[in-house]
């Protein structure tokens, strides 16, 4: 049976993987925590993901223009708007500010990934009448 048909399934995946991809960012913006000149970066909200209103790269209005090269994944990394402060060295990242966003992240993982399972596990009810 193919899960990824049902729109359920479909969604929670995709929510499962832009968690994943926001945790990947918060991981490298904690890594780079004392680079100087390294600006905090967030992933673009979820909804532009499932809405497919990501913009695919530069638009190409010529064929004599060159092709640039399109971002991979279905989630666009920006420099991070509410980012709390910079220091002297140009970094803006915040290590409370990131431990906070990776807490709030894992809540959220946690919660997919629980509905995912337990969608899962109604389908595996409604088509063998027992658990």
């Amino acid at each position: 049976m193919d899960l990824n048909g049902i729109s359920f399934f479909s969604l929670a995946s995709q929510r499962l993987t832009w968690l994943g991809e926001s945790q990947r960012v918060v991981s490298e913006n904690i890594a780079n925590a004392d680079t100087p000149g390294f600006r905090a970066r967030t992933t673009s909200d979820f909804s532009e993901m499932v809405s497919g209103t990501r913009s695919a790269g530069l638009s190409v209005t010529d064929p004599q223009h060159i092709q640039g090269t399109n971002a991979t994944g279905p989630v666009r990394t920006i420099e991070d708007p509410d980012a709390w402060t910079t220091t002297l060295d140009g970094n803006s990242v915040i290590l409370e500010q990131q431990a906070i966003r990776a807490s709030e992240l894992s809540g959220s993982y946690q919660l997919a990934a629980t509905l995912y399972r337990k969608g899962h596990e109604f389908l595996r009810l409604t088509a063998s009448g027992s658990r």
